[in-house]
């Protein structure tokens, strides 16, 4: 019987574990309060009574980023800081400018899925599967084409064209995060080790302090 108990216990425990996920909004909305100093998984709601329509509303979407920077893109991510209805709606919204042959570095976001839509241009994309496969999964995409980046997978796109380009994303998260690969492994602060860094990369030294001053 104790066995029994035991069992059912678990099969009961499991299939609830299978059912979590974020909980359904249990109002209308919770459009951010910035002024709020409570400490909550996203961001306190403003009074319901004092909500307007600019809480729901952003301009300026429509105005190219600027990709004169050394990777030659540019990122303008409409999350709940520029629009603070987004707050517990779970979705945002990305423009990505590139320069002729620009990329957006490989990264990812730690708490979204994307998904991604050329407007202008062609566009080399790609994702990094996880290990042990790190299998890389890639595509050429042109104007009107869609692609997804899985949540929490290493990816990046690239121009290849001579003139700019721009796609739209659609993000599953008020808050997505980004983590680029490069700027977080050598531009740490405080440093990672450069022993550390060594061994890990298996390279020489020398490389790895050239790499951390440059980023």
């Amino acid at each position: 019987m104790a066995s029994r108990v035991v069992f059912l216990s678990f099969v009961v425990f499991s299939f609830s574990s299978v059912l979590a996920s974020d909980p359904s909004s249990l109002q209308d909305f919770c459009v951010a309060d910035a002024n709020n100093t409570a400490l909550v998984n996203g961001f306190a709601c403003k009074d319901p009574k004092m909500v307007q329509a600019d809480d729901f509303f952003f301009s300026g979407l429509h105005l190219p980023g600027n990709t004169s920077n050394p990777v030659g893109s540019k990122v303008t991510l409409i999350n709940v800081a520029k629009i603070p209805g987004l707050n517990t709606l779970g979705v945002s919204l990305a423009r990505i400018d590139y320069a002729p042959w620009g990329i957006n570095p490989p990264h990812y976001h730690p708490r979204a899925s994307e998904i991604f839509t050329v407007i202008k241009g062609s566009l080399e994309v790609g994702f990094v599967t996880s290990n042990p496969e790190n299998r890389f999964i890639t595509k050429i995409l042109h104007q009107g084409d869609v692609f997804v980046f899985p949540a929490g997978l290493i990816h990046f796109q690239r121009n290849l064209g001579t003139g700019r380009a721009f796609a739209i994303s659609g993000l599953s998260s008020q808050n997505p995060g980004i983590v680029t690969i490069a700027n977080a492994v050598f531009g740490s602060t405080p440093e990672i080790s450069s022993d550390v860094l060594v061994k890990a990369f298996q390279v020489d030294k020398n490389v790895i302090n050239y790499l951390q001053k440059k980023f």
